[in-house]
């Protein structure tokens, strides 16, 4: 991954993309069922009425429409060599590709009140899968230099490019008003969380010190940004950080939960349990943050989503599948949570997406 510096007016460019291969034709999921009710555990109280809305392969991050009738998410298996972005149909159990088929996809958002979306793709730089990561230097997340941020209508047509700086671009969502874009980018040398126009002007860097800072996404009022931070201890550490991200890699350590104003100022730290905490969400009041940890074994597998308050008390378990829940997103009326989970997988690594209604006061 190249590290140089390069002239601001030169980051961001929006110029057609190579001709795409058409969506692939919609494809009809099982209908979601009591099934997913059984799924839950009783000490899971904030949520009820389960439904399995995915049934096979890995499936992940999904996230909401403005109208609510929506979800675009990532999924992969299931005749799809690595990650494709689809649009499931709420009320038809429809889920359609919406990205071209090519290279791997992530981190899909709608934009525009629902008529486009935006996601991240390698599909500019070639064609094919990108290999995996090595694990000959440890447990490691694949940066790809190649993902460069592309935005297409809804349907998956009028393929545009947003991004075309060096090294990674991924991880956009959008602010409420849906003028502002948060992501993050590696294009001065760290991840670092940045923010821009929806239409790729008036890029502003955010976050400034050595680290990890991504996942982000604005709090219901459009003020402050929720974000994951993994700030390296030392010196060596720091070396070590730098080493793999200049392959595209890093190695997730203590990642912890953050707050910022919207600008960047008052950056504030929510966690502190030393886990691999990710995927924070605000609650519809503003106030609580739904994130997903490994805590309180950092050394474990099982993740669980949590609660907690943006001041830091009152973490709170959601979920307590002894597997994965993660990356919950709320619905735009605040009714439903949206989350990807192992639980009732029929493989190992099988993820699906679930939605339930949310129970404030059990």
């Amino acid at each position: 991954m190249t590290r140089a510096l390069v002239a601001l007016s030169a980051l961001l460019v929006l110029a057609p993309a190579p001709p795409q291969s058409p969506p692939a034709p919609a494809a009809t999921q099982p209908p979601a069922t009591a099934a997913g009710e059984r799924r839950l555990h009783p000490d899971e109280v904030h949520l009820k009425n389960l439904r399995q809305l995915t049934f096979g392969g890995e499936n992940a991050e999904g996230y909401w429409s403005p109208d609510g009738k929506k979800l675009i998410y990532q999924s992969a298996g299931q005749g799809v060599p690595c990650d494709q972005q689809f649009v499931l149909d709420l009320a038809t159990g429809k889920s359609t590709r919406v990205s071209n088929g090519q290279g791997k996809t992530t981190c899909g958002y709608f934009l525009d009140g629902g008529k486009r979306i935006v996601y991240a793709s390698t599909h500019l730089a070639a064609p094919q899968c990108p290999a995996k990561p090595d694990f000959a230097q440890g447990y490691v997340w694949a940066m790809y230099p190649a993902f460069d941020l592309v935005t297409a209508k809804a349907d998956g047509t009028d393929l545009t490019r947003l991004t075309d700086s060096p090294g990674y671009d991924a991880e956009a969502t959008l602010s409420p008003d849906g003028k502002t874009m948060v992501f993050t980018s590696a294009r001065d040398g760290d991840l670092e969380i940045y923010t821009m126009s929806a239409d790729g002007t008036n890029l502003r860097r955010l976050t400034n010190e050595p680290g990890y800072d991504g996942g982000a996404f604005f709090s219901p009022d459009g003020k402050r940004i929720v974000y994951r931070r993994d700030a390296p201890m030392d010196e060596p550490e720091l070396a070590r950080y730098r080493q793999l991200l200049a392959q595209g890699l890093y190695s997730p350590k203590a990642l912890e939960i953050w707050v910022m104003d919207r600008d960047g100022g008052r950056k504030r730290q929510v966690t502190r349990l030393g886990a691999a905490s990710f995927a924070p969400f605000f609650h519809p009041d503003g106030r609580r943050i739904l994130f997903s940890s490994n805590h309180p074994d950092p050394r474990g597998r099982n993740f669980d989503i949590y609660m907690i308050g943006d001041d830091g008390s009152g973490l709170e378990r959601i979920t307590s599948d002894p597997s994965f829940d993660g990356f919950p997103m709320f619905s735009p009326d605040g009714k439903k949570l949206v989350f990807a989970s192992n639980r009732g997988g029929k493989m190992r690594g099988e993820t699906n997406l679930f939605v339930a209604d949310w129970v404030e006061k059990p």
